[in-house]
């Protein structure tokens, strides 16, 4: 079913929002401004969503959603996959190409700047952004485990290890730098390429574990 005449405001509302909070920041976004970019009057918009502090929350869990989804959707593939490595490194590409998206990296300077102010909004962007990722990934992870294709002792811990490994420099450079040193599809490439290889190192299948399991011993350690 299409949406309904309700459901379509709400939309551009939300979008409308999303326009003017990034542009204006919090503090400099009025309901007027985004009820006149949307189409709608004032009263439709606090219809839909109270007062200017929940569609601000509203926008964060949107955004960040969309592309957490998408990322969750790449998890989910790597569980049964023949190649872990090949399947790790198209993870990290896309994961990065979701989170290195303008719209994303400005709603997330946007959110550090207003967390001492409102602290539910980092906590709405962690929860569902990094959080849902780094869950799925740890699930993933202990399956690849089950089954010998890597071995995990602490999947919440490998899955953290791998999320940040893959995000840390290219977000820091595209958050820090600016809109226009966002990293090159090259770097991005390289960055990938390091970033599972020493992912590998630790925990691919003949790593030893203080844990006692599947000691691996290499011919010359014979």
């Amino acid at each position: 079913m299409g949406e309904n005449r309700s459901d379509r405001k709400h939309r551009a509302i939300l979008d409308a929002a999303t326009e003017v909070f990034l542009r204006n920041g919090y503090l400099g976004t009025t309901v007027e401004e985004v009820a006149a970019v949307a189409g709608v009057s004032k009263p439709t918009v606090y219809k839909h969503f109270t007062d200017k502090r929940r569609l601000f929350l509203e926008i964060v869990a949107a955004v960040v959603d969309e592309a957490c989804q998408a990322v969750q959707d790449a998890v989910s593939g790597l569980e049964g996959t023949r190649d872990v490595e090949a399947e790790l490194r198209e993870l990290a590409r896309r994961q990065l190409a979701l989170v290195l998206r303008p719209r994303v990296v400005r709603l997330r300077r946007l959110v550090i700047g207003e967390t001492s102010r409102f602290p539910e909004l980092g906590r709405a962007f962690h929860e569902r952004g990094p959080g849902r990722t780094i869950a799925a990934l740890a699930e993933a992870f202990a399956g690849l485990d089950a089954r010998g294709a890597l071995r995990v002792a602490d999947p919440v811990t490998a899955a953290t290890q791998f999320n940040w490994l893959v995000m840390s420099a290219p977000v820091n450079q595209a958050m820090l730098l600016g809109d226009d040193r966002a990293p090159t599809a090259p770097e991005l490439d390289h960055h990938v390429e390091g970033a599972v290889r020493v992912f590998l190192a630790a925990y691919g299948p003949a790593v030893i574990h203080e844990r006692g399991e599947d000691q691996h011993v290499t011919p010359s350690e014979a």
